[in-house]
């Protein structure tokens, strides 16, 4: 069976994957690709054989270990290849990550460490300033409100200062930082996410990358002089791998810096502990709801019975739902970025831009909830 075009291209770009898990990605991308999982899976496994046979056999030839090429390139007259190695070792790509990261280490500036005194009596606030889509373009004319990037770095920092000063009246003892959750809205030199949607966007790709970096930064260093925090890194569909990068960068950039930690691992759901609480989050795009609270018993058993007040934290869908499920509440956040064409077409608008915080004790759970409307 011959595949469309798109599906083809997408099956090579992500060879990479498992089997079962690029067929499942499939599916859900392409709806309409009328085709069974275990047939597609099939084909998969086969092209993937294909591929790791031609990448073994040329680098026998060139005397190189196949396990370190990343992809061969094959022209000819009559065409030009580029072939992704499957089975890429993973203890390659570790390697070549934490020797990247130990050379920008160098660079890191130094932070004076902050010795504070633990509270009794503290809470956490939860800072999640979700889906920002920097590099994201709308204009009024057609969606009737303007979005770019100057806009989504103001509110941003307008909301995080607004959060922090409705939280004056609670002794912060402890901020968790959510970022990542499409902090880009592309993730292709060819402004595309990425799944290969185009988008309007507004700026280059570095440019972006580098202003959501600074705002990161700008945030981080605000924070660490109110208390000491928790960054945890959500990967998103709309930028999985640059966002993925950014939040290396700043992992690394706070290397020498004692009052911050971070989680920026590619899991797509994460787990923070505080006290009694057991606070999941995750960018939505992924498991359903109903699923998440089951899921956080089984990826953080130990928390999980050392807890009596759950929460996961979604984002993704730009409005607010919340629901309670059997010892855990699934809760989505609202965005500070506006609507573009697409969403402005298909009637996808108008819930209220904002940025949003969460207060919760120690021993009583969510208390409060902190909303920023622009």
């Amino acid at each position: 069976m011959a595949y469309p075009e798109e599906i083809s291209t997408f099956i090579e770009e992500n060879i990479q994957d498992r089997p079962t898990d690029l067929a499942r990605k499939v599916l859900r991308l392409y709806p309409n690709f009328d085709v069974k999982e275990t047939n597609l899976r099939r084909t998969i496994s086969h092209r993937k054989s294909k591929v790791l046979s031609a990448i073994k056999d040329h680098s026998t030839k060139h005397g190189v270990d196949s396990k370190n090429v990343s992809a061969l390139w094959i022209k000819d007259k009559e065409s030009s290849i580029l072939v992704r190695n499957p089975e890429l070792s993973e203890d390659f790509q570790a390697k070549f990550k934490e020797e990247l990261l130990e050379s920008i280490k160098d660079h890191s500036p130094n932070y004076v460490s902050i010795i504070r005194e633990k509270s009794k009596d503290g809470h956490l606030l939860v800072l999640d300033p979700a889906d920002i889509h920097i590099g994201k373009l709308c204009d009024s004319f057609e969606s009737g409100e303007d979005y770019n990037n100057e806009i989504a770095v103001q509110r941003v920092l307008e909301g995080v200062d607004g959060i922090i000063q409705k939280s004056n009246g609670f002794n912060i003892d402890k901020i968790l930082f959510i970022g990542g959750n499409d902090i880009l809205h592309i993730d292709t030199p060819d402004r595309k996410t990425t799944s290969g949607t185009s988008q309007d966007t507004c700026g280059m790709w570095y440019t972006n990358f580098l202003k959501a970096k600074k705002l990161y930064v700008d945030l981080i260093d605000k924070l660490i002089n109110i208390t000491d925090v928790h960054f945890t890194f959500n990967p998103s569909n709309h930028d999985y791998v640059h966002g993925f990068f950014l939040a290396q960068v700043i992992e690394t950039h706070y290397a020498n810096c004692d009052n911050i930690t971070f989680d920026c691992s590619i899991a797509h759901r994460k787990g923070f502990k505080y006290g009694s609480n057991l606070i999941g989050t995750t960018h939505g795009d992924g498991a359903k709801a109903q699923d998440l609270p089951l899921l956080m018993a089984q990826e953080f058993p130990k928390w999980w019975g050392n807890t009596k007040h759950r929460y996961v934290y979604t984002h993704h869908v730009h409005h607010k739902t919340s629901k309670d499920y059997i010892g855990v509440t699934v809760e989505s956040l609202r965005s500070p970025s506006a609507t573009d064409s697409w969403h402005h077409r298909k009637g996808f608008q108008h819930s209220p831009q904002a940025v949003e915080g969460f207060i919760h004790h120690k021993d009583f759970g969510q208390i409060a909830r902190l909303t920023h409307i622009f």
